[in-house]
């Protein structure tokens, strides 16, 4: 219904699709005038941090575009119009994930797309096999739900805490910036906490830096490369768990 709405006016669509191409881009300038300066970053090339840029903002633009919108949950527990979602016979997390949805965002997951084959035209020194081949595509989609989770467990948070969007965007948003840039520049007990407490390194550090032939952050094996879809199964399982708890423990609102 809701892409039916926007496409009435279309016109309209594109502009608003081009601004959210043009906002998101601002992230990948700012990288473009920083190596007008340096050389490398973190002892990165400019190809590598693209590549680093590309894979995670494709990822995130993915699960943006599919649950962004879990955010606005909170409202509905304050003013008490989930209600209205419960007595549906559907999916209340598809609802809340389709309210409002916001086709615009395929400008974030266009722009994410296009800095990430550019960096693979732009890398050199890359041994290409077919299994860091597939790799690419297997970490945009595992990188989507890692975020995805993220997003809807913080959606979850909000059945108790009624306006906690700003939390999850820590994470979503938050961990989308960090992972733009190499694990090398950030302190190590910032990177052992992406790696190891909340698991969004597995969303694009750690298969990238297969990819690139580095070594996995904060001591990882090298096999963790390929845990990425096992990591993001987990996560799935947690979200949904989290989802459900919250769901059992609403009480609308007492009006």
């Amino acid at each position: 219904m809701w892409i039916r709405s926007t496409m009435t006016y279309r016109f309209s669509f594109a502009m608003t699709l081009l601004s959210n191409f043009t906002a998101t881009l601002f992230d990948f300038v700012v990288i473009l005038l920083m190596f007008t300066h340096v050389r490398g970053l973190g002892g990165f090339s400019f190809a590598e941090v693209a590549f680093l840029y590309g894979t995670t903002s494709t990822a995130f633009g993915l699960a943006d575009l599919a649950l962004g919108q879990v955010g606005r949950l909170g409202r509905r527990v304050r003013d008490g119009t989930l209600d209205t979602l419960l007595v549906r016979p559907a999916p209340v997390l598809a609802q809340v994930a389709a309210d409002r949805f916001a086709l615009r965002r395929l400008g974030r997951v266009t722009q994410g797309l296009l800095v990430l084959v550019w960096s693979l035209v732009l890398l050199d020194g890359v041994e290409w096999t077919p299994l860091k081949a597939a790799m690419i595509p297997l970490t945009a989609v595992t990188g989507a739900l890692i975020f995805g989770s993220v997003m809807t467990a913080g959606a979850a948070f909000q059945f108790w805490a009624q306006d906690g969007a700003e939390v999850a965007n820590s994470f979503t948003y938050g961990g989308n910036t960090l992972l733009q840039y190499p694990p090398t520049i950030f302190a190590g007990e910032l990177v052992r906490g992406v790696v190891y407490v909340v698991p969004l390194a597995f969303v694009n550090w750690v298969p990238a830096l297969y990819v690139l032939g580095r070594d996995a952050p904060a001591g990882l094996p090298a096999w963790a490369a390929f845990a990425s879809p096992l990591v993001a199964a987990v996560c799935v399982g947690l979200a949904g768990l989290a989802w459900r708890a919250g769901l059992r423990s609403y009480r609308s609102t007492g009006s």
